[in-house]
């Protein structure tokens, strides 16, 4: 993506007061109280129109709930593919222009990109928001203070990682649910007999992989207040990339691209049998296998050792204000409700099985029932105890948007034969530090 010269300035001078230490759950990040002027989240007059982007499904279902009850805060909805598939490139393009919605889905891993940008609105100059903090859960509010005094969005969800399983294919041929890794790829072998491929690695959602790494307890990026030290090369990470090397070698998984109707097939046909993913996964396959009904069932994901328990995360979005909105205080007051009141959450989580970032929202009934696609059973339960098992401390870059391009197009290359996932590693890290470099953002060598 293209940035302008003035919006690399923005982001440099920025980062020259502010080095965006412990971007993701680490233990910086202050409430914001007195960090900015109250006048710059002031009411505005008259009736207020705001435009929304996200990409979560039946979202603007709960918007029009808040419209019949805000007819003077009014909220237009516009839809669109998730982030890193197009909407950021978008946001990006829109600020540049100046003409940037006044609200936008952008998941905790991009924020610090549109942060070091300065294409978001502090709301910590207001009152609400400030006094919602305790209602979230610690670690997803330290996600959207970047580690400083600001907010910089409301947290709207979680992702903790689980393993959606074909429990019919599974128990037909006789192959046990993986516990561990190690069992995964002899699953695998034994599902390919059968016709099939265990998962499908996705080469374009970086996220997955990254989340794959969290739960080994790896890192990609710190942050010591002073410089960013980046690492997508570390023991976790060549651990985790030759694992899944081994299974693409073997023809052992598939590589559909993900998000497609081809991807929809594979997971509907029965093609594919399994898919490490975050809670919000649950949606993704009912709704792009829908002839599956029933047939799935949810376990925990595999550990690297028998007894360990571990979770990465995977997702898990804010809803930012952009910068130049001139409905500050109205923008934020919906992004609170949509994320904090029982008649959003609950509709997300049925029409997007959204998992809140709320201490309140996980108590939702919605949260405790059985899920009928997933034969009954209360797969929510196992969401839950993988939440607990992540480490809230991974950190975040502030070019996760171009990182994960680059891993891509490595992990391209990679699925087709030429090179490894290592190599494609080895080469963001160095396209990752010189980014940072050209953006005079301060890099441990």
């Amino acid at each position: 993506m293209q940035h302008t010269k003035k919006a690399v300035v923005a982001g440099v001078a920025l980062l020259t007061a502010f080095t965006l230490a412990g971007c993701a759950g680490g233990n910086g990040g202050g409430s914001g109280d007195g960090a900015a002027d109250p006048a710059a989240c002031a009411p505005s007059d008259g009736k207020v129109t705001l435009d929304f982007t996200s990409w979560i499904p039946g979202i603007e279902d709960a918007a029009k709930m808040w419209n019949e009850e805000n007819p003077d805060i009014q909220v237009k909805v516009q839809t669109g593919p998730n982030g890193n598939s197009g909407t950021y490139a978008s946001f990006f393009s829109q600020l540049e222009a100046g003409n940037a919605p006044d609200l936008g889905q952008i998941e905790y891993d991009a924020l610090s990109s549109f942060r070091v940008q300065d294409g978001l609105e502090d709301l910590s100059a207001c009152k609400d928001v400030v006094a919602a903090k305790d209602e979230f859960i610690p670690w997803t509010w330290n996600q959207v203070t970047l580690g400083s005094d600001g907010v910089y969005g409301i947290p709207q969800d979680s992702g903790p990682m689980a393993l959606f399983y074909r429990s019919d294919l599974f128990k037909e041929n006789n192959i046990a649910v993986p516990t561990t890794w190690d069992e995964y790829k002899e699953a695998a072998k034994e599902v390919r007999k059968a016709g099939g491929y265990i998962t499908n690695f996705s080469t374009a959602d970086i996220n997955q992989f990254a989340g794959l790494v969290w739960q080994t307890g790896g890192d990609w990026f710190a942050n010591d207040g002073k410089e960013w030290k980046v690492n997508l090369t570390g023991d976790e990470s060549k651990k985790v990339a030759d694992y899944w090397q081994d299974l693409i070698d073997e023809d052992l998984v598939s590589t559909y691209p993900a998000w497609t109707e081809e991807w929809n097939n594979a997971y509907n046909s029965g093609k594919v049998w399994s898919w490490n993913s975050a809670v919000w996964g649950a949606n993704s396959i009912s709704s792009g296998a829908p002839d599956t009904a029933g047939k799935w069932s949810v376990a925990p994901s595999p550990q690297w050792a028998a007894g360990e328990k571990a979770s990465g995360n995977w997702g898990g979005s804010s809803v930012a204000v952009f910068k130049g909105t001139k409905h500050p205080y109205e923008a934020a007051k919906f992004a609170l409700w949509l994320n904090t009141s029982e008649e959003a959450l609950t509709a997300l989580n049925k029409s997007a099985n959204i998992y809140p970032a709320t201490t309140e929202g996980l108590k939702l009934p919605s949260l405790q029932e059985g899920v009928e696609f997933y034969g009954g059973q209360k797969i929510y339960d196992v969401f839950a105890q993988a939440a607990a098992e992540v480490n809230p401390d991974f950190v975040w870059g502030p070019t996760m948007t171009q990182t994960y391009a680059d891993v891509s197009d490595g992990f391209q290359k990679a699925a087709s034969g030429q090179g490894t996932l290592l190599e494609a590693l080895e080469s963001a890290q160095t396209k990752t530090v010189d980014a940072l470099k050209a953006q005079s953002i301060p890099v441990a060598e």
